[in-house]
């Protein structure tokens, strides 16, 4: 027998998504899901036939369409064609895969590592490999969705604490230190805010309650420590962190995700996560590029530096205006409105203007919250950012923001 009642639900969902999509593209307010038909270096873009400043891309580095990183995926196809025999743990592990774990595994400063389909998948394998329904996991507030979703698949009792509070922290440790199995969950840098999690108190909490530490640097690779390795080398740390996790879709322009570790950890995961043995192996040129990636990060420092400085730039200049751009202090940065329809407004006044740059809502931000979600690259130039903060100073204006 058929259940209505929950057919109602579905149909009930798809046409409330329908009408709200509706009503923001009759009002110009939507702004999502956009072609970008050309991309003219790592800071230009084509938008529907305009050519706009791109002020929304997680390639922090400015390295998509890096020739070696190019050149390497090509020679990758030739060698081996578009895709591979199957899955990693049967007939689908190259050479080239082995390769790209141990270029991460010797950036991470690990013994090994593993490689996953998506940043997305890497989160939602690894948790759900390590814990369980009698385990306890202990997540920022503010982590990625994707850490929320891997807790629920494992199905371990997820405590929050307060971003990044870390007497909250410690308060939900010393409460739960009988547990045998406690996990801690954290963003290095915050993608809504642009902030950076208290690593060294972290780390210190989770040996004086013996939990492990597992730390998502999606954010932070190619942007934090002096040569781009990230949230440890930026607090000048060199172990404390069990599970290091991270993607190849943002600083590295491919696709995928990774996690190193000891190798006991990666062993483990090789063999038991779910979403390593039941999904597709990276692409070759996939592989191919994100391990040159990593090479050309170490190969060109300048980056790093120059990617300091345009966010500092931009950010501080941003705040002068009048802008509240929150607690960021990387390329992440916010530019809060507070009501939606402010912060589509003004995303909607700087796109008129040529700067490419993208509104964030609730849920993915909490109520009252909304945002523009600046971001900055090592592959703008000083005219490109003078440009753009020339737009939004108008834009601000436009709106009655600043």
């Amino acid at each position: 027998m058929q259940n209505t009642e929950s057919v109602d639900g579905i149909a009930q969902r798809i046409n409330g998504m329908a009408l709200r999509i509706s009503k923001m593209q009759a009002d110009e307010l939507y702004f999502y899901n956009m072609p970008i038909t050309e991309i003219h270096g790592s800071a230009e873009v084509v938008v529907n036939g305009r050519k706009m400043l791109m002020f929304a891309s997680y390639g922090y580095s400015g390295l998509l369409g890096h020739p070696r990183i190019n050149a390497a995926a090509k020679d990758a196809i030739d060698r081996y064609g578009t895709g591979t025999h199957g899955v990693r743990l049967l007939a689908g592990t190259l050479d080239l895969h082995r390769e790209l774990e141990a270029t991460i595994a010797k950036f991470k400063g690990a013994d090994d590592a593993i490689t996953f389909s998506s940043g997305y998948v890497t989160n939602l394998a690894v948790i759900s490999c390590l814990v369980g329904r009698h385990d306890l996991v202990l997540c920022d507030k503010f982590d990625h969705a994707s850490i929320l979703d891997g807790c629920v698949l494992a199905g371990a009792e997820l405590k929050r604490f307060r971003h990044n509070d870390m007497a909250h922290l410690e308060a939900l440790l010393q409460k739960n230190a009988h547990r045998a199995t406690k996990l801690v969950i954290v963003d290095s840098v915050f993608s809504m805010d642009g902030d950076i999690i208290d690593l060294p108190t972290t780390i210190a909490l989770c040996r004086k309650y013996h939990a492990y530490l597992m730390v998502d640097e999606a954010h932070s690779i190619g942007v934090l420590g002096a040569t781009g390795r990230g949230i440890e080398e930026h607090f000048g740390l060199h172990d404390g962190v069990d599970v290091k996790m991270g993607t190849l879709s943002k600083t590295i322009p491919s696709v995928g995700g990774y996690a190193a570790g000891s190798c006991t950890l990666v062993n483990l995961l090789r063999h038991a996560a779910r979403g390593f043995i039941f999904s597709a192996a990276l692409p070759p040129a996939q592989a191919a590029a994100a391990r040159a990636a990593f090479d050309v990060i170490l190969d060109e420092p300048e980056r790093v530096v120059r990617l300091r400085e345009n966010s500092i730039m931009f950010r501080d200049s941003l705040k002068r205006m009048g802008y509240d751009t929150m607690q960021s202090e990387t390329a992440i940065v916010p530019v809060l409105c507070g009501a939606d329809d402010l912060a589509y407004s003004l995303v909607r006044a700087c796109q008129q203007r040529g700067v490419f740059a993208l509104p964030v809502v609730a849920p993915a931000v909490p109520e009252g919250t909304a945002r523009l979600r600046a971001t900055v690259t090592a592959g703008h130039s000083k005219s490109q950012i003078e440009a753009a903060l020339e737009v939004f100073e108008a834009a601000g204006k436009e709106v009655g923001l600043i």
